[in-house]
């Protein structure tokens, strides 16, 4: 088998090994897997919010995860060790099964789209971007983005800082496809600077884009309301006219 057949290989058997983690430790909060190659055999990382839930009592989870893999996978030797994700708002993977979990339950769309937003960015990401499609609305399928922050979108920048997740849901209306996006500040390189603005992220000015139409969510209008001279002159104690 050449080099480039052997690299395909490997790389449908890591995504097959992947969806497969992601539906059995579901409860766990499956936040992703590394997969290494050793001399004795594979060595295999989860990360996960709840790691009782996968080892289970006296290992036995571990046991039983490690003979299916064997069986289903053909790994050799597989050795797994669970590691716990230390800010589980910051992993993409769980939080887009979070979105999915809510829209099980019947919260909205919209509604489970923003907390998540909200919870990240409260977390001190630098930005995300939510993407749901499918029929949410009506018989017509079509999508919906929320934004907030920096989502770098091309180079090198992107690569470092941005991470995603995707997660499907179905519901009375048909599957609905969740695609989540997080920038990270500590993947920015140290030559960029953030401003001030950035470091201070409590209630992001939250964006939603469809296909057909805009729409953002914006201050109430007595916020943007500026006073006039004559509104400056009563304030003060005196009328139109300027007489007192």
């Amino acid at each position: 088998m050449s080099a480039i057949k052997n690299v395909m290989k490997n790389n449908y058997r890591n995504l097959e090994l992947n969806e497969f983690l992601s539906a059995a430790l579901s409860d766990a909060g499956y936040g992703g897997v590394d997969v290494q190659k050793t001399p004795i055999g594979t060595r295999i990382t989860l990360y996960v919010t709840r790691p009782g839930l996968v080892i289970g009592r006296k290992g036995s989870g571990i046991r039983d995860l490690t003979t299916k893999l064997e069986e289903k996978f053909g790994l050799s030797n597989p050795q797994i060790s669970v590691q716990e994700v230390p800010v589980p708002e910051l992993n993409p993977k769980i939080m887009s099964k979070r979105i999915a979990q809510l829209i099980e339950r019947g919260t909205a769309f919209r509604r489970a789209s923003l907390w998540t937003i909200n919870t990240i960015m409260n977390a001190n990401a630098l930005g995300v971007e939510v993407s749901i499609s499918g029929k949410l609305r009506s018989e017509r399928a079509h999508f919906e983005k929320h934004s907030a922050g920096i989502i770098p979108k091309s180079g090198d920048v992107a690569e470092r800082t941005v991470s995603k997740g995707v997660t499907h849901v179905l519901t009375k209306m048909g599957l609905m496809g969740i695609q989540l996006k997080i920038a990270l500040k500590n993947g920015v390189p140290q030559e960029f600077e953030l401003s001030s603005s950035d470091n201070e992220i409590t209630n992001p000015n939250v964006s939603a884009t469809t296909e057909e139409s805009s729409t953002s969510i914006s201050p109430p209008d007595d916020a943007l309301h500026k006073p006039t001279e004559n509104e400056k002159v009563v304030a003060a104690g005196g009328n139109a006219n300027g007489q007192s």
